[in-house]
């Protein structure tokens, strides 16, 4: 019998790679990793403040920023009604003493995340992606083969390295696994959030 198939509800991720960038940004994160403090400390990961502001990453955000509306829109969104802001930025670095790492989480009220990885390799943490349908979740089946990525995956684990960019929906739960320390690993993090129109007219007139 053959039966005709058609995907619906997929979660999408999108890798891109921007090598030229990595000795300007890491040269421009330096002053914001407190080297001592992920020196001296188990299971930490040295965490900037709000990077946005700095007029060192206005290419780099202006990149987020189309990039994240392009996706929006290709994916069925209609971004003309909304304004775009890049409401969070940051960079860290996991403990040279091994044990960073990141649990599972969501970014509510935003619209697309995403990583720059400035510091990595086949021996540091990684990211790894959650299916976000929980109703599936809760009837889950024993997978054929957690080596491949299907339909039945519950979770998926991506290798990356320096200069890749990683962009997907902020909705898909992420966490980053144990990292042991062997070499540095540090990356940016980044959301992007749509605001209605309407609404920032709307406050404008009530000013």
């Amino acid at each position: 019998m053959n039966l005709e198939k058609s995907i619906i509800f997929s979660s999408e991720l999108y890798l891109t790679e921007k090598k030229e960038w990595l000795d300007y940004l890491n040269n421009s994160c330096e002053k914001y990793i407190d080297q001592d403090f992920i020196k001296n400390n188990f299971g930490v990961s040295g965490h900037s403040d709000n990077l946005s502001g700095d007029i060192n990453f206005k290419e780099f955000i202006i990149f987020i920023c189309k990039t994240g509306i392009d996706i929006l829109n290709t994916q069925g969104y209609n971004t003309d009604i909304y304004s775009f802001i890049v409401s969070d930025l940051w960079v860290q670095e996991f403990s040279k003493k091994g044990g960073g790492h990141h649990n599972s989480h969501i970014h509510p009220g935003n619209h697309i995340s995403g990583f720059y990885f400035l510091k990595c390799s086949e021996k540091t943490s990684f990211p790894i992606f959650h299916d976000p349908r929980h109703v599936k979740n809760s009837l889950q089946l024993i997978e054929k083969n957690l080596n491949n990525i299907t339909l039945a995956s519950e979770k998926i684990s991506m290798r990356v390295q320096p200069g890749t960019f990683m962009f997907f929906n902020s909705y898909l739960e992420h966490e980053f696994s144990v990292d042991h320390g062997l070499e540095p690993f540090r990356f940016i993090h980044f959301n992007l959030q749509a605001i209605s129109k309407q609404l920032i007219n709307n406050d404008i007139k009530r000013i």
